[in-house]
């Protein structure tokens, strides 16, 4: 390839990069989102991420005791979180937030190390803005489309796993071990067509009528508990 025409390929290719990790692409998406759960009471509980969340579109009818608003936005990754984190979860002040980031981030290849000090910045904007709101990482789940990546994927939720029992009012929900087979291979019938997203076998692993993962009972105010037994 001549060196002009070289030069000018891997000009295209960093603006496409540039504009992939861009978080000024969902600016509309999170006006919308913000439109649709504007609300004069805040809530209770506040899951956010990418489009795993954004399409569990039952959510709140799942958890019906709690004030629950999905504020979901598919495609993003850790860093559009930490962008839009003041209109998505500071303001409304969420007794909780449950975050599901990471899957996309580590299909985009970025490193184990810098999700992490995206995930750190997002609690430490919590921790600064909101004091009293607990915050549980959702693990990446596995899926069939991506499970060339697993690797990455079981280091990524150890890390967070980790960082969770060692800050508190963070939490780490895993929704990775029980979406396995008996044989240690992700199961094939809980996703659409796409072997990425979920389908409604797969939201019941997650909180389905026999919740799992994020089981409701009432503690005092009225609380999200995670089942440790899991982890």
């Amino acid at each position: 390839m001549p060196m002009k025409l070289h030069f000018l390929f891997l000009l295209l290719l960093c603006g496409l990069v540039t504009r992939a990790q861009d978080p000024l692409r969902f600016e509309k998406e999170i006006e919308r989102i913000i439109d649709e759960t504007s609300i004069k009471e805040n809530p209770h509980t506040i899951f956010t991420g990418s489009s795993s969340v954004r399409m569990w579109r039952n959510v709140a009818e799942t958890y019906p005791q709690y004030h629950v608003v999905n504020r979901g936005f598919g495609g993003s990754q850790m860093s559009d979180l930490l962008h839009y984190l003041d209109v998505l979860v500071l303001q409304s002040k969420p007794c909780q937030v449950f975050i599901y980031e990471g899957d996309n981030d580590i299909s985009a290849g970025k490193s184990i190390g810098q999700i992490m000090k995206d995930a750190e910045k997002v609690c430490s904007r919590i921790g600064v803005a909101s004091p009293n709101t607990e915050i549980v990482f959702i693990s990446p789940k596995p899926s069939v489309a991506r499970w060339q990546l697993k690797d990455q994927y079981v280091e990524l939720n150890q890390a967070l796993k980790s960082y969770a029992m060692e800050h508190e009012n963070v939490k780490f929900a895993d929704v990775w071990s029980p979406a396995l087979g008996s044989d240690g291979v992700v199961l094939q019938d809980i996703f659409l067509e796409d072997n990425l997203h979920m389908n409604e076998k797969g939201y019941a692993i997650w909180g389905g009528s026999d919740p799992t993962i994020l089981e409701a009972l009432p503690i005092g105010e009225l609380h999200l508990l995670i089942d440790f037994d899991l982890l």
